[in-house]
């Protein structure tokens, strides 16, 4: 007898868009929106080097060496802002590793380099056998650029999913879909606002990963939708969207659960410089799961859809009404 895993029963009944439900996720979501804006302006990210521009290395000691010494050693250089933290050692060598955050910015990169001898000149006198494993440096005009392209990058894809979805469904439907991606894409940043975790280039490329799980989720609803309103044409748009989400939500749970515990072996194992990336895909995730509900599928409801996907052309666009909108 074969053994088949369920996390969720397959004849669920939820009421997702009940007038409580709608309000309160509806309300959640906005305050969240907010509150991310209000943090951004208020506390603002935690840029790495790649945005902010300066150096960043990682190195290795051969004895144990407290932050404090380190941090110490490299302030009586006057390179501006200074960090430094202890990071794992996953090759199992037992290696003392600390990762250095350096001001040294510019354009220059003759004079960059003479600040890095120095550094490791100065570091050298200090800790003998230290060892340089890796040093990147960014100047101010390549952050800038780097800056405009993250964002850039993440408004395309808004305007490229929306229009696939456009073609795809309805207006309404890639109007529910960008909804979605923006308060995904608005909140993820402001989590990251309020534990200033550091925003680098990684976590541009978790925000586009997270936009694209999100817009797969969001299609499959979508997709059941229409069957489902192929089948029901009369049926009130909000049971239509109950009916889809509680047949697609098996599907939803199990590709989340196992999504989720990939990311986390990430988060866990990965080291500091995946720790990042990890966490926003692991947020991201879990809000986008919730945004294909409570987002994408509110807005649809809001603004109606076409009844009669039966035939090419539908004269009576609205079928019920709900909440004082056509549906």
């Amino acid at each position: 007898m074969a053994f088949r895993l369920r996390l969720v029963p397959d004849d669920t009944k939820i009421n997702f868009f009940s007038r409580t439900a709608m309000r309160f996720w509806l309300g959640l979501s906005v305050l969240g929106m907010v509150a991310s804006i209000v943090l951004y302006f208020t506390m603002g990210l935690n840029y790495g080097v790649d945005f902010r521009g300066g150096t960043i290395a990682t190195v290795q000691t051969q004895e144990d060496v407290t932050v404090g010494e380190f941090r110490e050693a490299l302030t009586t250089l006057n390179l501006g802002d200074v960090a430094v933290t202890n990071i794992s050692d996953d090759s199992g060598q037992g290696r003392n590793l600390l990762l250095m955050r350096l001001g040294i910015s510019g354009d220059d990169p003759d004079s960059q380099q003479a600040l890095v001898a120095q550094v490791r000149t100065s570091l050298a006198e200090r800790f003998p056998g230290i060892q340089f494993l890796q040093i990147d440096s960014v100047g101010a005009k390549v952050s800038s650029e780097l800056v405009r392209n993250g964002v850039l990058a993440v408004v395309l894809s808004f305007i490229g999913i929306g229009i696939y979805v456009w073609l795809r469904y309805e207006w309404q439907f890639a109007l529910g879909a960008v909804a979605s991606l923006v308060h995904d894409a608005l909140v993820t940043v402001g989590i990251f606002c309020l534990f200033q975790i550091e925003f680098d280039l990684t976590i541009i490329a978790a925000i586009l990963t997270v936009l694209g799980y999100s817009i797969n989720d969001t299609v499959v609803v979508f997709d059941r939708v229409r069957e489902v309103l192929r089948k029901y044409k009369k049926l009130p748009l909000p049971e239509v969207m109950n009916i889809a989400l509680n047949e697609t939500l098996s599907r939803t749970v199990m590709t989340s659960v196992t999504t989720l515990i990939a990311l986390f072996a990430i988060y866990f194992f990965g080291g500091e410089v995946l720790s990042g990336f990890a966490f926003a895909v692991i947020f991201g995730v879990v809000v986008g799961t919730y945004s294909s509900i409570y987002v994408a599928s509110a807005v649809v409801i809001y603004f109606g859809v076409k009844r009669d996907w039966s035939s090419k052309q539908d004269g009576n666009k609205a079928g019920t009404t709900f909440s004082g909108a056509k549906v």
